[in-house]
């Protein structure tokens, strides 16, 4: 069973694409510390059943992050409720590490 993780925080690329914004998803531990990971390896703990990744946004409404795929097969992170456009996670700040 995949252990939910909050995301917290994201970092952007400069591409105004929805679908190729996000370069890495962050967050905290239970001990404080900060996790970071690129979308690639987001991708890839979803794939393979590691992590569950949701957006606590606004507070109460949980929306899980999922693996979608762009017309030309590009995958991305987009938030589960979102439709096309990936605002829940794109609203985050940014991470800082």
């Amino acid at each position: 069973m995949p252990q939910s993780v909050e995301v917290l925080c994201i970092n952007k690329t400069d591409r105004f694409s929805s679908h190729e914004r996000i370069r890495a998803i962050g967050g905290r531990n239970a001990d404080g510390s900060r996790w970071k990971l690129s979308e690639g390896q987001a991708i890839e703990a979803i794939k393979q059943g590691r992590y569950s990744f949701y957006v606590d946004r606004p507070m109460g409404h949980l929306a899980w992050v999922v693996v979608a795929r762009s017309a030309e097969g590009h995958e991305y992170l987009k938030t589960q409720n979102d439709g096309e456009q990936p605002d829940n996670l794109l609203s985050l700040p940014e991470c800082l590490q």
